[in-house]
């Protein structure tokens, strides 16, 4: 074999999927960006140390400015000869890499078609609010403070007309690129408290840019009185930003869990998103 047919080879690799956690609070998100620093490039930068023929990191999702992670999956490609560790001390190795507020929570070698992103069928986000006249200090980086009472009831009726497909438009921002649909389907959308503390619970198949924040921040002010929970459909029909309540503060939401199908990282058939199931 003569050498331009040798480089023409392509060097076997094994495909690494990751489960990421991170305290969001000093990044700009998930991406890499051009200007400030996303998690994304802090865990290429430690892969890339342990493994420097590494393929790009490709994750399940974006999260915005200051939201958090406790379930964001991610696969790269790594060079077979230069895998010689089990996942396990893989985990231990990239962290020793990392900063302390980015974490590799579990690696698992998968199959070569497995796609983070592609394959993802869904996502379950909660968001976290003190409910109590002074925040809870040791928190304060991780919930929403609402001194104000709030009338849970008001916000469980509220949170009931969000479940099913609807066209999600009035709870979006503009993410800057274009959209094919702006419908997605919420299969769960609760409000919990214990104590002080409230949290809202959405499961769904994708969300648009700020979707979450801006159905918690709809929420609170039905918990506030300021919104009917009857007034929901309306909002929904509208289709107009202005015409919902205010958008949550990052701090508060965490990307909890990615759904996947059932079976060892199986891929379904079907047609694949176009958009990232992102925040």
């Amino acid at each position: 074999m003569n050498a331009q047919a040798s480089a023409a080879v392509p060097t076997p690799t094994v495909r690494l999927r990751l489960r990421i956690a991170y305290d969001g609070t000093q990044y700009q998100g998930w991406q890499t960006q051009k200007s400030g620093q996303g998690v994304q490039e802090l865990v290429e930068r430690a892969i890339q140390h342990l493994f420097p023929g590494a393929g790009p990191l490709q994750g399940s999702s974006r999260t915005d400015t200051g939201v958090h992670a406790l379930g964001l999956v991610a696969h790269v490609d790594l060079p077979k000869r230069e895998w010689r560790m089990t996942p396990r001390k893989s985990v231990l190795a990239l962290n020793a890499h990392l900063p302390k507020d980015i974490r590799i929570m579990a690696a698992a070698r998968t199959r070569a078609g497995f796609h983070a992103r592609f394959d993802a069928r869904g996502k379950e986000y909660h968001y976290r609010i003190w409910n109590a006249p002074a925040m809870n200090p040791l928190i304060q980086h991780f919930a929403w403070h609402v001194p104000r009472p709030l009338n849970l009831a008001a916000m469980r009726a509220a949170a009931r007309h969000f479940i099913g497909r609807h066209d999600f438009a009035s709870f979006t921002a503009n993410p800057g690129y274009a959209r094919a649909s702006t419908h997605r389907t919420l299969t769960r959308c609760d409000v919990r408290r214990r104590a002080s503390e409230i949290t809202i619970v959405i499961d769904g198949d994708g969300f648009l840019y700020k979707m979450c924040r801006s159905i918690a921040g709809t929420l609170v002010q039905a918990g506030l009185g300021r919104i009917a929970p009857e007034s929901i459909p309306d909002i929904l029909g509208r289709r107009d930003r202005s015409c919902a309540g205010m958008t949550a503060p990052a701090l508060g939401l965490v990307l909890l869990r990615v759904h996947y199908p059932r079976g060892s990282n199986a891929t379904e058939r079907g047609e694949r998103p176009q958009e990232p199931l992102g925040e």
